[in-house]
């Protein structure tokens, strides 16, 4: 009986040991790859424009980052920590594939970068469409998002100097929500009328609910607000390529 309690025991303590190391190795690698991320876009975003070219010399910084975001498991429970791996997960995964294809004009130049074109992250394999539709908006009720995933065009919101982290989260989408909703080039307000991306049209149903309008939304972030009835339309998305 002594016997087996001491081996009960050693067997307890092993697993809580294992447990230990799996938590540690999990926390290390997310820290790893949120200071990574962050550097990368520190030294290669600047105003909202990518120095892909700058970029294109270096792939092995972007390369290491992505390998480490192939297997990093994150669960919907951690959220604010989820959010942010899968926003920089996306944002990295478009900087991957323009750079594959370098030199090139626009995203749309690859047949299938947002609905074909795989990549291993989070222990999945996943295309960009996959990522904002299935693992973001599915699991939030949050349009926000769409102020922080950015396409690698013109038309995008711009893409951040630093990475997204979990405890600056919810500040980093406000800021960046407020920052693009205030912006006279992508909300063009006059004479009574509206002319808003068209991120507005193929996602509406994220700006419409509970009974209100995209006017109703845009407000909520807007230092000026527009007229309740002002008319609203939708200006071409300008797909060339974020490049300084």
């Amino acid at each position: 009986m002594v016997i087996t309690l001491i081996l009960m025991k050693r067997i307890f303590l092993s697993i809580l040991l294992l447990i230990s190391s799996f938590t540690a190795c999990f926390s290390q690698s997310t820290q790893d790859f949120f200071d990574e991320a962050d550097a990368l876009f520190g030294t290669y975003v600047a105003n909202g424009m990518v120095d892909y070219e700058g970029l294109h010399g270096n792939l092995e910084t972007l390369n290491n980052i992505l390998a480490i975001a192939k297997n990093i498991k994150i669960t919907t429970s951690k959220a604010d920590t989820y959010k942010a791996f899968w926003i920089n997960a996306y944002n990295l995964a478009v900087l991957k594939g323009i750079l594959d294809v370098y030199p090139t004009t626009s995203p749309l130049d690859t047949k299938g970068f947002f609905d074909k074109k795989k990549f291993n992250l989070g222990g999945l394999s996943l295309t960009l469409n996959d990522i904002e539709n299935n693992l973001l908006r599915a699991k939030f009720d949050e349009p926000r998002f769409h102020f922080v995933l950015v396409c690698g065009a013109k038309g995008c919101p711009p893409l951040i100097s630093k990475a997204y982290r979990p405890a600056e989260l919810e500040m980093q989408l406000q800021q960046q929500t407020v920052k693009a909703l205030n912006n006279d080039a992508f909300i063009r307000v006059s004479d009574g009328k509206v002319m808003v991306s068209e991120i507005f049209k193929w996602y509406r149903e994220d700006f419409r609910k509970e009974g209100q309008s995209e006017i109703d939304f845009l407000n909520k972030y807007r230092k000026v607000k527009i007229p309740a009835n002002a008319k609203l339309s939708f200006y071409n998305y300008d797909w060339r390529l974020n490049s300084k």
